[in-house]
């Protein structure tokens, strides 16, 4: 490994797999994977009051879970821990401040400080290229319905500030990633392009920046790939970009060097990761939690004209690249890169993965043994005390989980959203809609997210030292 690629991080840490099993309490321990699908009989049940009440002590949950009501609308959104509470803002069709409608499917959303009391919050919209840009001043293609909105938060009272676009004309916004220089990177998850089946005008399958204050210029970073993009994470020693694809079983992990670090625009290669001296390496079954050792491959043509004749995972792929299952969310944090696999696993419902830049590894940290514990992880972030927040994009009732550093999961907060036009006129059932989007302020003391479906976004906060987040 070059000196560019080294990261200048260490982290002295317990192992993150325990080596033994317990199922108490309303947690899972992570235990050797051969034997994780054994817990799934004995696993806690999901859904109210799943988890007895801790929080103190040793044990890393907050509680049973119980309906809160929102601070905005009175109504009983989220389910959370004794001592929580939330409030409810930048629904879809909320006016922003240019008189524009707040669209919907919120998705990827990060953080970044504005100033004493102050946050600014960039959230994604993963709107496809049916409808046109929803703000065509800051359209990248007029005929996209994607893009983000910027909304800014008084952490100090727990108010809205002000809401506005900040890039549009794009597809599929999901996923992305905070930047160490004070950005958001928005990801588009499509490699969609002008066709007969479309009214699109560019290619699209890009990353685009957004800064944290005012809007974007729309400009796609092509050298950074175009493929069915999530999110990314950037390491901030280095400057080195990491990006996840989720194209089902063709996902691959890949890594931007950027000819200037923090200048994006300025290109730089992209290369996807394999295991040394195993190459087509098929992370998606029959895992353990040993290291791997870490190997770059370079991608010829990361901006293909025609993705699906020569894609980039299928360039990577033959090049001894490795094949992950559906790669979504992924966060820096402790000096590694965490992301997840949404369906990867031996029953499919997701692993946790930790690639380490200093020692060019790569480990499983945690795969779900079945529904019951964890349904389909998608976006995730890092705490500011060290835990890994996981949002599930499953089925039936959806949660927001814990991980902590010892390997155990717990259920944190549950989607109750059930409305009867008691808030821009929407109705309907959306309990399973998926959560995503999840970031601290940068004081540590607010958790954000967002309900997909109609399109809600919250801000947490609450007693985080009685537990692991």
């Amino acid at each position: 490994m070059s000196e560019k690629t080294k990261s200048a991080l260490s982290f002295d840490r317990r192992q993150f797999l325990a080596t033994s099993a317990a199922v108490t309490s309303g947690l899972v321990v992570a235990t050797p994977f051969r034997a994780l699908a054994a817990q799934v009989a004995n696993a806690p049940a999901r859904g109210l009051g799943a988890t007895p009440g801790h929080g103190r002590g040793p044990s890393p949950d907050y509680g049973p879970l119980a309906p809160v009501l929102d601070d905005m609308t009175g109504l009983p959104l989220l389910l959370l821990p004794e001592g929580f509470r939330y409030r409810s803002f930048g629904w879809t069709g909320d006016p922003l401040k240019d008189g524009t409608l707040t669209p919907g499917a919120h998705d990827g959303m990060a953080a970044l400080p504005a100033g004493h009391g102050r946050t600014r919050l960039i959230r994604n919209h993963e709107v496809g290229d049916g409808p046109d840009a929803f703000a065509p001043e800051l359209a990248y293609d007029l005929q996209a319905g994607g893009g983000t909105t910027t909304i800014e938060f008084n952490t100090l009272t727990g108010e809205v500030i002000d809401m506005w676009p900040s890039i549009s004309g794009t597809v599929r916004n999901c996923a992305g990633g905070l930047t160490p220089w004070g950005s958001w990177l928005t990801c588009e998850e499509t490699t969609l392009g002008p066709s007969a089946t479309n009214d699109l005008t560019l290619p699209h399958g890009y990353v685009f920046e957004v800064p944290a204050f005012g809007t974007a210029t729309p400009v796609p970073f092509k050298a950074m790939g175009r493929f069915s993009h999530e999110a990314v994470a950037v390491d901030p020693a280095t400057g080195i970009v990491y990006e996840t694809e989720d194209a089902g079983s063709t996902s691959g992990f890949y890594r931007f060097l950027p000819n200037a670090p923090g200048q994006l625009a300025q290109g730089g290669t992209l290369e996807m990761l394999g295991i040394d001296g195993a190459p087509g390496y098929d992370t998606r079954t029959g895992q353990t939690d040993a290291w791997l050792p870490a190997t770059w491959v370079p991608i010829p043509e990361p901006d293909p004209a025609v993705p699906a004749a020569n894609s980039v995972f299928s360039q990577g792929f033959a090049l001894g690249g490795a094949r992950f299952a559906r790669l979504e969310g992924a966060w820096y944090g402790q000096g590694r890169v965490y992301f997840v696999s949404t369906s990867g696993g031996n029953v499919g419902q997701g692993q946790i993965w930790e690639y380490d830049p200093a020692g060019d590894r790569l480990r499983l940290l945690f795969e779900s043994p079945g529904a019951s514990v964890l349904n389909a992880p998608d976006n995730m972030c890092v705490s500011p005390r060290g835990g890994l927040v996981l949002s599930e994009d499953g089925s039936g009732l959806e949660f927001v989980h814990g991980l902590t550093t010892d390997g155990q999961i717990f259920p944190f907060a549950q989607n109750n959203v059930l409305l009867n036009g008691e808030h821009n006129g929407i109705v309907g059932n959306f309990t399973g809609s998926e959560f995503a989007g999840a970031t601290y302020s940068p004081d540590g003391k607010w958790l954000f997210f967002n309900i997909q479906s109609p399109g809600i976004s919250f801000a947490v906060t609450g007693p985080w030292g009685s537990g692991a987040l």
